[in-house]
């Protein structure tokens, strides 16, 4: 499979899980969490299909102008430390989206793992949390049908 075909497979099940997890979590009561802003596209199709507060997490700010999240919203530095500042703050997330990566798997890997329970602790029971790497400690569910085995990972709190 070429670079870009495998590119829209991974957006394509980004935007139908994220599209399932709406769903999902359409009655519940709670905020949402976006960890890993990067251009922003991600956060600006959340505010397409969610009418709830969405929380963003990033190092940097160097989004797309039109997908800046409002400032009191928009938690800037390392992603544990914003989690524990989240966590203090009363947040309760109901959907979540794990975007957070170097472009190194086994790196990658490694930091969802550790990273794991500080999500845990800012997401409600029965939250839903789509994710580009596998995470520990949450119920993996199956999500929308047509999406790959290891493509995206799905999870409930």
């Amino acid at each position: 499979m070429s670079r870009l075909d495998s590119m829209m497979r991974r957006l394509s099940a980004q935007r139908d899980g994220l599209e399932w997890a709406a769903e999902q979590t359409g009655d519940m009561n709670g905020d949402a969490l976006d960890m890993g802003l990067g251009n922003g596209r991600t956060y600006d199709h959340l505010r397409e299909i969610l009418d709830r507060r969405i929380w963003v997490i990033d190092r940097v700010l160097q989004c797309h102008p039109s997908c800046v999240p409002p400032s009191q919203d928009f938690l800037e530095g390392e992603a544990e430390e914003m989690l524990q500042k989240l966590a203090a703050m009363g947040a309760k997330i109901v959907l979540a989206h794990y975007d957070f990566g170097f472009g190194v798997k086994e790196k990658d890997v490694e930091e969802a793992a550790r990273l794991s329970p500080a999500i845990a602790r800012v997401m409600i029971p029965g939250g839903v949390i789509v994710s580009g790497q596998p995470l520990v400690g949450f119920q993996a569910v199956e999500g929308p049908a047509g999406i790959a085995k290891d493509r995206y990972y799905f999870y409930r709190t």
